[in-house]
């Protein structure tokens, strides 16, 4: 059974047309995906005490998805103010994670044994986890990140970069040939497998050998809100699944990256695809609290 953990922010996505809220985060939200796609997956961050964290809570619960180690602070969980134009999701504003500001995510003895026990750990530039990835470059799980739009910052690269075995970045305002270059830019400074998706333009990957280019599946978009999310979720458990039964160092072959991220890319782009059919990153909407919808005022 493939084990993945998502690592970082959860927050509720407040949609202002509807006022509804939605469960979300990019850790979150990968969680969610590796498990809709069989995987084990559980989520580790940070709660507030509110009804968003209450309502992250009640959809993990009835997922499937393991939150044993999470904590929970007085104070506010993290959420996002969000509008929708012609199906694509604008943020409007947020809280920039609630409590997770002031109680970042750190790990104990048992939490490090804990996460020692997962086949790939993913996290991201939103979850206050960039100081931990030492530690988790220490176990034997695989590390991803998610940049986002964040890979402007040359510090955080720097920082970052060395630890890990797969970085996300979203890069839709760059030409091919500029993704290519920042592609390779990433893996010169530590990143083992690097994945631009430029949204309609579909994603480029590079492995420090060679470029993957996959088509994105184009649908009538009701929302875009989680394709990215739900892109790297398809990509990682695809190529987990195909890494089972194989030796430990099969991934360190570039025969074996060749024989299994083509296969791996189209199923991402056919789940990515069918996330933009639903409301938020994954449904699961209830009525937002009114204090939340009344600071877009």
């Amino acid at each position: 059974m493939i084990k993945l953990l998502g690592l970082g922010d959860n927050v509720c996505d407040v949609y202002l047309n509807t006022q509804t809220m939605y469960p979300g985060g990019q850790a979150l939200n990968v969680a969610v995906y590796a498990g809709q796609l069989g995987a084990q997956a559980d989520f580790m961050g940070v709660f507030g005490r509110d009804r968003v964290a209450e309502h992250v809570q009640n959809t993990l619960r009835d997922k499937g998805i393991g939150f044993a180690h999470c904590r929970s602070y007085d104070g506010e969980n993290g959420f996002a103010l969000v509008t929708l134009e012609k199906g694509d999701r604008v943020f409007k504003g947020s809280n920039r994670g609630g409590v997770i500001q002031e109680h970042p995510i750190f790990l104990d003895r048992e939490d490090l044994e804990y996460v020692a026990d997962f086949q790939l750990i993913h996290t991201s530039n939103n979850g206050f986890t960039d100081d931990l990835l030492p530690a988790l470059h220490r176990t034997p799980a695989l590390l991803s990140y998610d940049f986002s739009y964040r890979w402007r910052e040359e510090e955080r690269l720097e920082r970052v970069c060395p630890y890990l075995d797969f970085a996300f970045l979203s890069c839709g305002e760059l030409s091919a040939e500029e993704t290519q270059s920042l592609c390779g830019r990433l893996h010169d400074k530590g990143c083992e497998v690097v994945t631009a998706t430029r949204g309609g333009e579909g994603a480029i990957v590079f492995d420090g050998r060679r470029f993957y280019y996959q088509k994105p599946d184009l649908v009538p978009a009701l929302d875009t809100m989680g394709a990215g999310d739900s892109f790297a979720a398809a990509m990682l458990v695809g190529i987990l699944k195909r890494l089972e039964g194989m030796e430990s160092s099969a991934w360190d072959c570039q025969e074996v990256r060749a024989e299994i991220l083509p296969p791996a890319l189209r199923e991402a782009a056919a789940f990515a695809a069918r996330t933009c059919l639903v409301h938020g990153a994954f449904g699961c909407g209830a009525p937002a609290p009114k204090n939340l919808t009344d600071r877009a005022l």
